[in-house]
């Protein structure tokens, strides 16, 4: 029964990548904080790579570097700011997938994105979801990358797993979304994306 309910996790997200989806921001619990007028945000992609195997799909994160200017040591999905030899974002987190953890491009298959993410270091951040359909053997960048793992589907797929913390942010308490698993503390943006993708399965 467990494999079918994992696998039908799968099935939902390719359902639910065919609808509209809503922006979002590490600013939606703050409501108060008070964005600066005509801030320029730099684009970038992320890459959602999902992997099915025989115990069900798991979705692939890495941990930053700790000497990284932006998230250091953070959870975070492969990818980075869009260069201006990218076509669009999926190339952009098809790019940084291939740089960081070695993922080759002909090793996927594009199942389509969520709506753009704002950071709060002015970054909008365009999810890309993706099929590992050949296996690859992963090489890290480790100027960039400490550890590639694997998290159940499942897990992050169901909203009650995750919380609503805080912590102090420019003087003023800043709430955000965190879903631990093991000994990751995954939080902030990945987060937030995460449970973006979770609400739009579970409708």
């Amino acid at each position: 029964m467990m494999m079918a309910i994992q696998h039908n996790a799968l099935g939902g997200i390719k359902a639910a990548l065919a609808f509209d989806h809503q922006a979002s921001s590490d600013f939606d619990l703050n409501p108060d904080i008070t964005l600066p007028t005509g801030r320029v945000l730099r684009d970038a992609g992320v890459l959602m790579l999902i992997e099915d195997t025989a115990h069900g799909p798991f979705v692939y994160l890495t941990k930053r570097a700790n000497h990284l200017k932006h998230h250091p040591g953070q959870i975070a999905f492969p990818g980075g700011k869009t260069d201006p030899t990218d076509t669009d974002q999926i190339d952009t987190a098809l790019r940084e997938a291939s740089e960081e953890i070695g993922l080759p491009r002909t090793n996927v298959e594009i199942l389509g994105q969520l709506a753009s993410h704002e950071t709060v270091t002015g970054f909008q951040v365009t999810p890309v979801v993706a099929l590992l359909t050949q296996p690859f053997e992963p090489v890290l960048e480790r100027a960039e990358v400490d550890e590639l793992f694997r998290v159940p589907l499942h897990h992050v797929l169901n909203p009650q797993n995750f919380s609503v913390e805080g912590r102090i942010w420019n003087g003023v308490q800043r709430k955000y979304y965190a879903i631990p698993y093991g000994p990751y503390y995954i939080w902030g943006a990945t987060a937030r994306m995460l449970f973006g993708l979770a609400q739009k399965v579970s409708l």
